[in-house]
C-alpha cells in the first residue's frame, strides 16, 4: 500500500518524535521511532504536505540560482584561512565548554560543515570561511559540544544554547545559504 504523494525514504532510530528532512537533491527523509510502522510514517509526510510543498520550492529554486565556481587559487587561499581561524575558534570555544579534543581536520567537503568522532578529533569544510562568523561559531560549537552528547539530543541542544544562544538563527541561516557555498566546488 504506496499510496503517499511523495516517493519517501524512511529511518528509524531511537529517536521519540518524526521529522521530515529535505536533501538538496529533493529526496524526502522522514526519520523516525524504531517501532514506527511504514504506514504511519507516510501519514505523517501527508499531514505535513503543504510544509513540504513550500520548503521543495525553496530546495529547487536554490537549486537553480547560478553559483560562481572558486577557482583553484581561491580554494588554496580559502583553505589557508580555514587553516589559521578554525583551531583559534575552537580553542576559544572548547574551555567554555569544558571539552578537550583530538585532531583538527580542514576539508573542502561536498555534503558537510563539520562532525565530530567518538575519539575527539574535529572535522571542519574550509567553505566556512564563505560564511558569517557567527555560522563559523554556530558550527565549532556544535562539534565541541558532541564531546559531552554524541547524539542530538535535547541534552545536546541544551549545551550548544547555553555557549551559543543564538546557534539557531546561524544554523538556520546555514540550511537556508549553506547549499549554494558547497555548489561553488560541486558546480
Amino acid at each position: 500500500m504506496n499510496d503517499c504523494l511523495y516517493e519517501i525514504e524512511i529511518i528509524r532510530s531511537r529517536r521519540r518524535s518524526k521529522a521530515i528532512e529535505i536533501k538538496p537533491d529533493g529526496r524526502i527523509i522522514v526519520r523516525v521511532p524504531l517501532l514506527t510502522t511504514n504506514a504511519s510514517a507516510r501519514r505523517f509526510v501527508e499531514q505535513h504536505s503543504e510544509w513540504i510543498e513550500k520548503h521543495m520550492a525553496k530546495v529547487q529554486a536554490a537549486a537553480q540560482a547560478p553559483v560562481e565556481p572558486l577557482s583553484e587559487a581561491e580554494l588554496k587561499a580559502i583553505v589557508k584561512q580555514a587553516k589559521k581561524i578554525i583551531p583559534e575558534r575552537v580553542a576559544y570555544y572548547a574551555p567554555l565548554i569544558g571539552v578537550d579534543y583530538g585532531r583538527i581536520s580542514i576539508r573542502t567537503q561536498h555534503t558537510r560543515w563539520g562532525s565530530c568522532s567518538a575519539k575527539g578529533n574535529l572535522n571542519f569544510n574550509c567553505l566556512l570561511m564563505l560564511t558569517p562568523p557567527e555560522v563559523l561559531d554556530s558550527v565549532v560549537v556544535h562539534e565541541l559540544c558532541h564531546r559531552l552528547e554524541m547524539n542530538h539530543s535535547k541534552a545536546f541542544y541544551a549545551q550548544v544554547l547555553r555557549v551559543f544562544p543564538d546557534y539557531k538563527k546561524w544554523d538556520k541561516w546555514l540550511k537556508t545559504n549553506g547549499n549554494a557555498i558547497m555548489r561553488r566546488v560541486t558546480g
